[in-house]
């Protein structure tokens, strides 16, 4: 957790392009881990907090507490200026009014980053373990089975104005977290797919149908290709971003390609590798199927392959 935190802060100083490889194995291994919303939370602190808060909080991080963030809404909108959650001034005191959904280890995080609305304009709050506690958290049952995912009611909860991050660059945050999370959901999407095209093509070398290895029929064996393929593009995408994801203007059509790409290669690939495994790739007993759970829950955050293709559509002809 280290990794992306400056020095100064007790971290290694390297960048998110570091921790792409490591997500990568992660999601190679459906490794069930609050890693990820731990390294964006620390991006946001980074990226938007008081010297105060980074001061306080990165040390904490990079040492190995666990963080979150709080950004999506029942609405279900992937632009994360579309907040509903309401912050008003009451003294020195914020209090908060709404309900935050997909706050992925929220029961074990010591400090959570909310998207709130103060005075009409996009703001970002930090909560910590004890305002977490005065806030009710519900266990959300969603579709991949090795995260957990908790819906976070705030009507009333209360935090002092110190614990507000820099309203100057809210915005800029925001965009900030939406970039780094898609970067490293492509990598943990790029991972899960070398390791459920590599379950399947085993699979096809060992299951036998009419005396011979299925893999031999060009009905599974294309598609196999095709998967193949795809994940190579894809992998080729994740590490491009990688590589440019902190560049202004390319960083971002790197980043949204690279999301797209691994959406199409991770959902292709985990649907054909549930078909070729037959009745067994329906069972909890197939890891086929929590590949293909978990390629959902990815698009169903910060934006699937046709929203991130919409985006790009913007940015390259426009």
């Amino acid at each position: 957790t280290a990794i992306a935190i400056p020095e100064v802060h007790g971290g290694v100083g390297l960048s998110l392009a570091e921790v792409v490889p490591v997500v990568e194995q992660m999601g190679r291994n459906l490794l069930a881990s609050p890693f990820v919303s731990t390294t964006l939370a620390a991006q946001a602190l980074i990226a938007g907090g008081t010297e105060a808060q980074q001061a306080e909080w990165l040390p904490r991080l990079a040492a190995g507490e666990i963080g979150t963030l709080a950004l999506a809404e029942a609405h279900g909108d992937w632009d994360l200026g579309n907040i509903t959650v309401t912050a008003r001034v009451d003294g020195d005191a914020i209090t908060l009014s709404g309900e935050k959904l997909f706050v992925l280890w929220a029961n074990h995080a010591e400090i959570a980053i909310v998207s709130v609305l103060l005075d009409g304009r996009a703001a970002l709050a930090l909560l910590t373990r004890d305002d977490l506690a005065s806030a009710k958290l519900r266990r959300e049952a969603i579709i991949d089975e090795t995260k957990r995912s908790f819906a976070l009611s705030l009507d009333g909860v209360s935090i002092p104005k110190s614990q507000l991050l820099d309203p100057a660059k809210a915005s800029a945050t925001l965009t900030h977290i939406d970039m780094a999370a898609a970067l490293l959901q492509s990598a943990e999407m790029c991972g899960g797919t070398q390791t459920v095209i590599d379950y399947t093509v085993e699979y096809l070398k060992t299951r036998k149908q009419f005396g011979k290895l299925i893999g031999e029929y060009q009905a599974l064996k294309h598609p196999a290709v095709n998967a193949y393929v795809e994940y190579e593009k894809a992998r080729s995408h994740l590490y491009s971003a990688a590589y440019a994801h902190a560049d202004q203007g390319d960083g971002e059509i790197a980043v949204r390609m690279a999301k797209a790409a691994a959406d199409g290669a991770y959902s292709f690939a985990a649907d054909r590798a549930v078909q070729f495994h037959g009745g067994f790739g329906f069972t909890h007993d197939c890891d086929a199927g929590l590949h293909r759970r978990a390629a959902i829950f990815h698009a169903s955050q910060h934006g699937d392959a046709a929203w991130h293709r919409a985006k790009l559509g913007a940015l390259l002809f426009s």
